[in-house]
C-alpha cells in the first residue's frame, strides 16, 4: 500500500515566507521552481490588486531527506500571492482552457523608480505572466500537506 507523505515524517513545518526584497524574492523564487499549476488556479482581484496561484510545488528543500530516508520526493500545494499589484499581463500563454497547466521556471523583480517595478513569472515553453506592482509582496504559503511526487522524480533541466 502507497502512503502520501505526512508533515511529521520530514519533521518540518510548512512553509510560510513573505518576500519584501529582490533577495527575499530570489529564495522563493528558487522554491516555486518547477510548481505546476491549472490556468484555472490563477486568479487576479484588480479591487483588491492581488494575483493569486494555487500551485503544486516540488518540494525542493526536501529532496535530501527523501534521498537519505529512501523515500519518494514530494510536492505540496501553496499558495503563492503578489499584493499592490496594478496591472497583469501574459505572453506565451494560451487563455480559455482552465485546465491547462503551466510550469513555473522563475520569479524575478525587475525595480523601476520609487520602490514600484515589475515581477515577471517566467513559464516553460516561453509563456511569462507580468505584473507592475506599486512594491514588492510577495507571499508563499504551504496550505495542504505534502504527498507523494506522481513522477516519483526530481525535476531536472538542460543546461
Amino acid at each position: 500500500m502507497v502512503e502520501d507523505a505526512r508533515f511529521e515524517d520530514g519533521g518540518e513545518r510548512p512553509l510560510a515566507l513573505k518576500a519584501m526584497d529582490t533577495d527575499d524574492l530570489t529564495v522563493i523564487s528558487a522554491l516555486v521552481q518547477d510548481a505546476v499549476v491549472p490556468m484555472g488556479e490563477i486568479s487576479y482581484d484588480a479591487t483588491h490588486r492581488r494575483f493569486a496561484l494555487l500551485i503544486n510545488r516540488f518540494r525542493w528543500e526536501d529532496v535530501e531527506a527523501a534521498e537519505k530516508r529512501r523515500r519518494p520526493v514530494e510536492r505540496v500545494q501553496a499558495v503563492l500571492m503578489f499584493e499592490d499589484v496594478m496591472s497583469a499581463r501574459s505572453s506565451g500563454v494560451p487563455s480559455g482552457d482552465k485546465e491547462m497547466i503551466l510550469s513555473i521556471l522563475t520569479v524575478t523583480f525587475a525595480p523601476a523608480e520609487d520602490g514600484m517595478g515589475t515581477v515577471e513569472i517566467t513559464l516553460a515553453g516561453d509563456g511569462a505572466i507580468a505584473l507592475d506592482v506599486e512594491a514588492l509582496d510577495v507571499t508563499l504559503k504551504d496550505v495542504t500537506r505534502p504527498y507523494v511526487a506522481p513522477s516519483h522524480k526530481v525535476p531536472k533541466h538542460d543546461d
